[in-house]
């Protein structure tokens, strides 16, 4: 865990663009683009953010964190926070790392999903390699970051596409790309679908179609299941509306969790025995074969018992 400053605050619309570094000048932890932090808000409120700056900036962190209107307490108290006050956050980890094989890099970002997607372009800028970015949002008054992508050095790379103007044509931009492109895409879940769904009818193999997601619908209901901790000797009923991350918390044992949605990881466990009901949008398809990790926060078991390594 670091303990950072908030240095610079800057709201751009309804996102906030806020930069974090040690109070002594200390150089942090190194990260690569696509990677985030959790912010540690307040008592049981952790929120995973992309960095959107430079990774070559050891001097601070960039986020850029839209007000959700639908907010659960994550994006409200980090649009709370003021220059000079102090907040816990985690190393970065990256779930989202660009491919270093990639012949071409499309980088796509529907609204508040083009923050990992600045990162990506100045990476790849910085090492000369090809990339365009496709920046999608309902308008542009309503949109962040235009400033910043109209002068940055790769300028020429960006195209803006606005709901009120002029729309994105995906298959037009998944099509006119050179040979061994892949692309990145953060955003809306309908904006996801779309291109993964057009780039799947054009050719494209599944490798070649990276999605970070933001929010994801999850159903964690089901039949009730018994889970023993082996590590810690407890062992809990899972009820049919409850988490396996709810019913430890109850029994006095506390796992770290950010988004309660299944989707960055930070809940994740190995499984000894028994066989998990995978509801996250983390795994691979082959991790989940495997069976021997589950995300706390959302999936249930298939079997009357887990045995889970924690």
């Amino acid at each position: 865990m670091l303990t950072l400053q908030v240095i610079g605050r800057e709201l751009q619309g309804e996102v906030v663009l806020l930069t974090l570094a040690h109070s002594e000048g200390i150089d942090l932890p190194p990260f690569s683009a696509g990677a985030h932090i959790d912010l540690h808000l307040a008592e049981d409120l952790v929120r995973p953010y992309s960095l959107c700056g430079d990774p070559k900036n050891r001097q601070h962190y960039q986020l850029g964190i839209l007000k959700d209107q639908k907010s659960q307490g994550g994006s409200l108290a980090a649009h709370a926070l003021n220059v000079g006050d102090r907040i816990q956050v985690s190393d970065p980890r990256n779930l989202f790392a660009l491919d270093a094989s990639a012949g071409h890099s499309l980088l796509i970002g529907g609204g508040i999903g083009i923050t990992p997607m600045l990162a990506m372009a100045a990476e790849l800028h910085a090492a000369g390699r090809s990339f365009s970015l496709h920046y999608c949002a309902r308008s542009r008054d309503g949109a962040a970051f235009i400033s910043q992508l109209e002068q940055a050095p790769y300028a020429d790379r960006v195209q803006l596409h606005f709901s009120d103007t002029q729309r994105l044509n995906l298959a037009a931009v998944l099509t006119d790309v050179p040979a061994n492109t892949h692309v990145y895409t953060c955003g809306p879940v309908r904006l996801m679908d779309a291109i993964t769904e057009q780039a799947a009818a054009l050719g494209y193999h599944p490798e070649q179609v990276h999605l970070e997601c933001f929010s994801a619908e999850v159903e964690t209901g089901g039949a009730a299941f018994e889970v023993f901790a082996a590590s810690s000797g407890i062992t809990v009923q899972v009820l049919e509306n409850q988490s396996i991350v709810e019913a430890l918390a109850l029994a006095g044992l506390k796992v770290c969790v950010s988004c309660k949605q299944g989707i960055c990881g930070s809940c994740l466990t190995d499984v000894l025995e028994g066989e998990p009901d995978h509801r996250d949008s983390y795994l691979t398809d082959e991790e989940k074969a495997d069976g021997d990790q589950i995300l706390l926060c959302c999936s249930r078991a298939k079997s009357a018992r887990l045995v889970i390594d924690l």
